[in-house]
This record gives structure tokens, sequence and C-alpha cells, in this order.
């Protein structure tokens, strides 16, 4: 943004322009372009030639305009400087306080491209408090990333040395969604190698990539177009099912939420039955299913599921209950 004082500057400049053309049409009856190539060569000092003979009028008004013009550019000069030394200053410190922010990282999750899927996941990620770092070569998206405060490298996230500036061995996990399948599966390959414990989520285009990228090391993918195909068509098969969850999942009016809970080894429900744990009854929260421990998926769950420390319940309700339940199962 031009800082006021250099439009005013301007504004000056262009005022005494005006002057200096309209003083030297009026004194020495000259015309527009000889006038103002005369103001343009005083108020500069070039002193290339003088239009014609001057008269002693024309005189002091010329020395008037050269006190006025030159205090004027010197200004406008001088503030420019002003300008260009304070962006590469703050450009310096915001660098350097991102260099440190991205040390400090830890269980983060770097998220490689941020085209229409990447800003979603973003955003997403960083509604819910969720430390990460976004990577990506476009320096246009870099200013939102910055206003908004979240860690970013203006970078190729193929590479290892970008990678390992992200902190991919304090990262909990990776999420690459740039536009090419080919970085992609490099990203996933190159991550894995990296940091052999990390969780990957990867897009992809087509099965055949799918296949690819989980061999490659790639914890989950997922197809865009075909989850979005997906629901277009279940919107004209099952719309009452997609309007609930369309409302469930993106509407922040009714409250509910759908979150996953862990079972603690400490917690006073581990080991409790859902019948006698209470939480329908005192929580009004849902248990829409059961991941138990070893991996096994349990939809809609029995009265008689008895919950066990290491399970995890995924489980329908509003904020506040859900954190109710939160703290009793973590014990």
């Amino acid at each position: 943004m031009v800082p006021q004082r250099i439009i005013r500057g301007c504004v000056i400049l262009t005022v005494i322009l005006l002057v200096g053309t309209g003083g030297y049409m009026l004194f020495e009856h000259w015309d527009f372009m000889d006038a103002l190539y005369m103001t343009v060569i005083t108020i500069t000092t070039v002193g290339y030639r003088e239009v014609g003979p001057v008269s002693g009028t024309g005189r002091i008004f010329t020395i008037f305009i050269i006190f006025f013009g030159v205090g004027i550019i010197a200004y406008i000069l001088g503030l420019a400087a002003q300008v260009m030394v304070d962006t590469q200053v703050r450009s310096l410190l915001g660098r350097r306080k991102l260099g440190r922010k991205l040390k400090s990282l830890k269980d983060h999750y770097i998220l490689c491209g941020f085209g229409r899927i990447g800003s979603i996941i973003a955003r997403e990620l960083w509604e819910s408090k969720i430390p990460m770092v976004v990577i990506d070569t476009d320096p246009d998206n870099m200013e939102g990333l910055e206003s908004e405060g979240i860690p970013y490298i203006n970078d190729d996230a193929t590479s290892d040395e970008v990678l390992l500036n992200a902190g991919i061995e304090r990262a909990k996990g990776v999420v690459s969604v740039v536009a090419s399948d080919a970085d992609n599966l490099f990203i996933t390959m190159t991550a894995r190698g990296l940091n052999p414990g990390l969780f990957i989520l990867a897009r992809a285009d087509g099965e055949a990539t799918e296949k690819k990228l989980l061999r490659a090391g790639a914890n989950r993918v997922m197809m865009p177009y075909l989850i979005g195909g997906h629901k277009m068509a279940q919107a004209i098969i099952k719309p009452a099912v997609t309007d609930f969850l369309d409302v469930t999942f993106q509407s922040k009016d009714i409250g509910l939420e759908m979150e996953e809970v862990r079972v603690g080894e400490n917690s006073r429900l581990n080991g409790l039955a859902l019948m006698d744990s209470g939480i329908r009854q005192e929580l009004d929260v849902i248990i829409v299913a059961i991941r138990k421990k070893d991996g096994e998926m349990q939809f809609n769950p029995s009265s008689q599921t008895r919950i066990e420390a290491g399970d995890t319940l995924i489980s329908l309700g509003k904020r506040d209950d859900l954190a109710k339940l939160e703290n009793n199962l973590s014990g």
C-alpha cells in the first residue's frame, strides 16, 4: 500500500507542473508542450536547453519553480527510498520470525499445495487449531497465509531440503494435494523416506495413481473427483440423507458435530457397557460407531457393547457435550 505522504507529495508535484506550465504560457506566451517541457527540465535540474529567450519575469518565475520543484522531488525520492528500506526490513524480520516458528513446530501437519483443495484443508485445520505449515510454489498465495498467521514456505515440496525445513522429522503427518499426480507420488516417497512413522494423506485423480501412492507409502489416498461425483449422485438417490450429512458437517447454526474420542486407561467408563455408561442419558450424545483398538469398526453398536481402553468412539452431539464426553473418556 502506498503511504499517504507519497501520495500527497505526488499531488503537490502535479500542482507545481500545472502552475509552472501555466506560468510559462502566461509570461512567455509559449504553447502547452513548450511550457511543460521547460517546467520539467527546470524542476529536475536537467538544464538541457531553454525553449526560447526568457524574460526577466520568466527568470524570476523559474527561480521559484526550481526551489519548490527540486524540494518536492527530493522529498518524494526520500520517501520512496524509506518505503523500500522499511519493506525489506519487515520482510527480513518476517522471515526470521517465520524461521523461529517453523523450528518450534512439533506434531504438526505439512500441507503440500495451496490450491482449491489445499486452501479448504488449511482453513479447516486452522479453525480446529491443529498446528501446520503450508508449502506452495505460488507466491501470490503467501500474502493471504501471512495475514492469517499461518506458517508457510514458498518453495517446491518435492525437495528434501524444503520438507526438512518444514520440520518433517518432528511432524505428525503430511497432506499432499498438489495438482500433479506425479508430484504427489514423489512427495509421498520422499516424506516416507525422511520420516518412516509419518501419517501421509495424498490426493489422486485416478485409481491407478491411488495404488501407486499406497505402494509408495501413503496411509490414505483421497480422490476428490470420485468423492464429488458420488456425493452428487447421492443427492439424487438419497436427498434426505445428503441433507442430513450436509447440515451435520457444514452447518454451524444447529451446533451438532461429529467427533472421535479415544478411551483412556484411567477412564471411569472403561469396561462398562454403553447402556451403563450414561453417555446417552447424561450427555445427550449418540455413539454412531466404535473403532476397536485392533482396528475393527463396529457400526451402530448395541447397548451391550463394552467400552474398552484404546477404543475410539465416533460420537454425534453438541460441542459442549462432546467436550464432557472427552473428559470422561480420557480419565
